[in-house]
């Protein structure tokens, strides 16, 4: 005799067939999430080879329009061959970058919050001056994580680099020959002797002013830069201007870029590292960039998408306010009222999403964080009101921080609750269930991709952005999301 979770699943595929409603879209309240496609691609992950370097350098390539820019962009996966030989160990592997991911952020924010000044930072012992250079103690295992890479033209003649992309930083750096200290990378060393268009900055210069940390090189003629994080890891060295390449889309010259000759941590293969931040030192503002967007790829997949500078918006976005903090720098902050559950706006406080007068809370949208955290009010009710929804579902004991998942081993297609952001102005975004119900173990444990977090600071995760263009439209202070834009 059949048990009640097969009996339910049958009449759930003959509703299904019957259905003029395509899997991929919203079934009213709920929606239908498809297992086994999203086991075959978790079974991928642990055996795809990643590409060669010649195949993704052909990707880069983009036609320029005026002035628009445009890069290829790759997942993690699709680049670095792991070692992990089951999934559960490669999301234990993920979730602990991702837990060090919102703690530098954390820890960012609390340091732009403070009224530190540079006398009060503490000195990190480097090769390069270390008497001089000073740096706030943050955690820099997140730096490292490298969750997506962009593929970037450094210098002239042009070379190409993989740099990890970074919503949450705004300097851009590039590891240097001669090196003090280098970590492994994918790509050869950036030499700045061979670039007819790299010059170092005075220590007087506007951008050297501009950095956190800074100091003068020994004859005292240009201007040092460090990043430094509290595990230890850090870059160091000249700060300098150089042309950056976006493919067959064009080049910008004079960016200001640090060309690290000492440098430390698990960078994981990449060259460096590209700010997407709001800061004046970011590559958006030195690029003068009006707009730009990016798609990222799933994590599991081997498929690349694009960062793009200049573009228009989807017509089809759902747009919110783009909002600044005045009190941090960095982070760009979206216009989020409110979540729904299957279709019924959760009760909360409008103020919980909130940026409040000390510069706390508010929502940041994060390429290195993976998983969305909530504050703890916010995500109690969108775990109470999921489970609610899936009482038909097998539940199973908690997975690392996820505390709500369930055992679909036995399952091909499911009905979910629709999980949804809303906007100020009375925009919706509902995710695709993908993107809230990830699988954890290769067996068939699925958990709701949402975490809580103590603060009060939201952070939409790359987990809940898979497969949707992400839109910063600077000059007219919106963000737009736009699902299969990639």
């Amino acid at each position: 005799m059949e048990n009640a979770s097969t009996v339910w699943l049958s009449l759930f595929t003959l509703s299904l067939l019957f259905s003029p409603i395509s899997s991929s879209r919203s079934l009213g309240k709920t929606t239908v999430f498809d297992v086994s496609a999203s086991s075959r691609l978790a079974k991928h992950a642990l055996t795809q080879n990643p590409q060669s370097l010649e195949q993704q350098t052909q990707t880069t390539a983009a036609v320029a329009s005026g002035e628009v820019y445009s890069v290829s962009l790759h997942s993690r996966t699709s680049l670095r061959k792991h070692t992990h030989k089951t999934y559960d160990s490669l999301t234990l592997s993920r979730l602990a970058r991702d837990s060090a991911r919102v703690s530098f952020i954390n820890s960012k924010l609390d340091f732009q919050l403070s009224n530190l000044t540079r006398s009060d930072l503490k000195p990190v012992q480097t090769d390069i001056r270390p008497e001089d250079l000073q740096s706030p103690v943050t955690s820099g295992i997140s730096q490292g994580s490298g969750e997506y890479f962009a593929r970037l033209g450094v210098g002239t003649p042009a070379k190409q680099y993989y740099m990890v992309l970074d919503t949450g930083s705004d300097i851009n750096w590039i590891q240097c020959q001669p090196c003090e200290d280098c970590y492994q990378q994918s790509d050869p060393i950036f030499n700045p002797t061979d670039s007819n268009s790299y010059s170092k900055l005075s220590c007087t210069s506007t951008q050297c002013s501009a950095l956190q940390v800074s100091t003068c090189s020994r004859a005292g003629d240009s201007c040092l830069y460090q990043v430094s994080y509290g595990d230890g890891s850090y870059t160091v060295g000249n700060f300098a201007t150089e042309t950056v390449s976006f493919g067959r889309s064009g080049s910008v010259p004079h960016v200001a870029i640090g060309c690290g000759h000492d440098n430390e941590g698990l960078f994981v293969g990449a060259a460096g590292l590209l700010g997407l931040g709001a800061g004046e030192l970011s590559l958006p503002s030195q690029v003068k960039a009006t707009s730009f967007s990016y798609c990222l790829p799933d994590r599991d997949s081997a498929s690349s998408s694009t960062i793009d500078f200049n573009s228009a918006m989807p017509a089809d976005s759902v747009t919110s306010p783009l909002l600044r903090n005045p009190k941090v720098d960095t982070f760009f902050y979206v216009g989020m009222t409110g979540l729904s559950v299957g279709g019924e706006l959760l009760s909360l406080p409008p103020s919980i999403f909130e940026i409040n007068e000390s510069g706390r809370g508010g929502v940041i949208a994060d390429s290195g964080t993976a998983v969305t955290r909530l504050p703890s009010q916010a995500y109690t009710s969108l775990r109470d009101s999921f489970k609610q929804g899936t009482q038909h579902l097998p539940l199973s004991t908690g997975f690392a921080l996820f505390d709500t998942c369930y055992d679909l081993s036995s399952m091909t297609r499911i009905s979910v609750p629709t999980v949804a952001f809303h906007f100020a102005g009375g925009k919706t975004l509902q995710l695709p269930a993908k993107n809230y119900l990830i699988p954890v173990e290769a067996g068939g444990k699925y958990c709701l991709a949402f975490a809580p977090t103590a603060g009060s600071l939201t952070i939409i995760g790359n987990v809940q952005q898979q497969g949707t263009r992400v839109s910063y439209d600077i000059a007219n202070s919106k963000v737009g999301f736009s699902a299969g834009k990639c």
